[in-house]
């Protein structure tokens, strides 16, 4: 399974109607499933789901969720996983210092968008992360089994191993070098591309109304039923208690792709200090700010996914900023306080691109 880089992944409820089957008027020999259809597995540590809204015979169904199933197998443990040491990326990592190594066209288009999103946030997203989250106790490597923070010469030490600039992709020749001794962990952006990859799968079997969830990181097109009803998410609020729903959103039909973050889920504390394990790669600490969870819809679930992490750790001025002028859809919840009764207390910011999805 991929190695957990940025957190247990922010859950999207999905508020669905039960649909049951029918049988085809056209042919009574093949039984169809009515919309939507649904199954679901595990994979990258987690779990996936996919409903679509299609009338497909059983034997297409069965198909379809065994091509998913095997789609999802690989990416996971040949090509991401942090945690099978014959995985393509354990491999990467191990390889030799400006050597160019031929690398599948799965781990180049993640690793394109991984390096574009790190240019465009100043670093703040960095798939060279590893050593930090190992150091800090977020990863296969656990470093800090006593739980308490790292030294200071420790963090000097992880934070010298880190930098995306480290990483020279060449994409014509499928070739990656590393100029230095970094090692990638591509957690905070491998579920949005096999998200995207599931979505592909479908648009293959011809299926254009679906909702793909991998990890909490989605894919929504179309609609749910023949009366034109958009899927509805809905966005968790940040407590580490039971789930429940702080906003919900409407897809309005569109081709959407939805990924989020948070820091209410995954940390530790040591002496009332609360660490969350979403680490700034350019001080090498946890995040500090009032920033408590990020939600961010784009075309492809694989930058929604990363710059979901990006918007994280910038904190919300920076972020909000970011997203604005690159017209990107984005919804941020910051802490304010407490409540009366010591609960804590919210407030909700958006883009002007988030906009159009809230329902009025």
């Amino acid at each position: 399974m991929i190695g957990n880089l940025r957190r247990v992944s922010l859950t999207l409820f999905v508020i669905l109607l039960a649909l049951g089957f029918f049988a085809s008027r056209e042919d009574p020999e093949v039984t169809v499933y009515s919309d939507p259809s649904r199954f679901d597995g595990f994979t990258m540590g987690t779990t996936y789901s996919v409903q679509f809204a299609a009338k497909v015979p059983p034997d297409v169904a069965v198909a379809l969720e065994k091509d998913t199933a095997r789609l999802l197998g690989k990416l996971d443990k040949e090509i991401f996983s942090t945690y099978v040491r014959s995985s393509e990326i354990s491999r990467l990592s191990q390889s030799s210092l400006d050597a160019p190594v031929q690398i599948s066209t799965e781990m180049a288009e993640v690793l394109q968008e991984a390096l574009k999103v790190a240019a465009e946030t100043d670093g703040a997203f960095d798939v060279t992360i590893a050593p930090l989250v190992n150091l800090w106790g977020f990863g296969p490597q656990r470093n800090n089994a006593d739980g308490a923070a790292p030294s200071q010469s420790s963090l000097r030490e992880a934070l010298d191993r880190v930098d995306y600039r480290a990483l020279v992709l060449d994409m014509s020749a499928l070739t990656l070098a590393r100029t230095s001794d970094v090692e990638i962990d591509l957690s905070a952006i491998a579920k949005g591309y096999a998200v995207d990859r599931v979505a592909e799968l479908l648009e293959a079997y011809e299926i254009h109304d679906f909702f793909v969830e991998v990890g909490g990181e989605l894919r929504i097109s179309g609609h749910k039923d023949e009366s034109k009803r958009g899927w509805v998410p809905a966005i968790e609020a940040p407590l580490s208690g039971l789930s429940q729903i702080y906003e919900i959103f409407l897809s309005r039909g569109d081709s959407i792709a939805v990924a989020g973050s948070g820091d209410y889920r995954n940390y530790f504390e040591v002496d009332g200090v609360r660490y969350s394990h979403e680490i700034d790669p350019r001080s090498g600490r946890p995040i500090e700010h009032t920033l408590a969870a990020v939600t961010v819809i784009d075309e492809s679930a694989m930058r929604a996914d990363a710059l979901a992490t990006a918007y994280m750790i910038m904190g919300v001025e920076a972020a909000k900023q970011t997203a604005d002028a690159a017209g990107q859809a984005a919804y941020f919840i910051v802490r304010s306080g407490l409540g009366a009764s010591g609960e804590p207390r919210f407030e909700a910011q958006h883009t002007e691109a988030f906009a159009r999805y809230l329902v009025r």
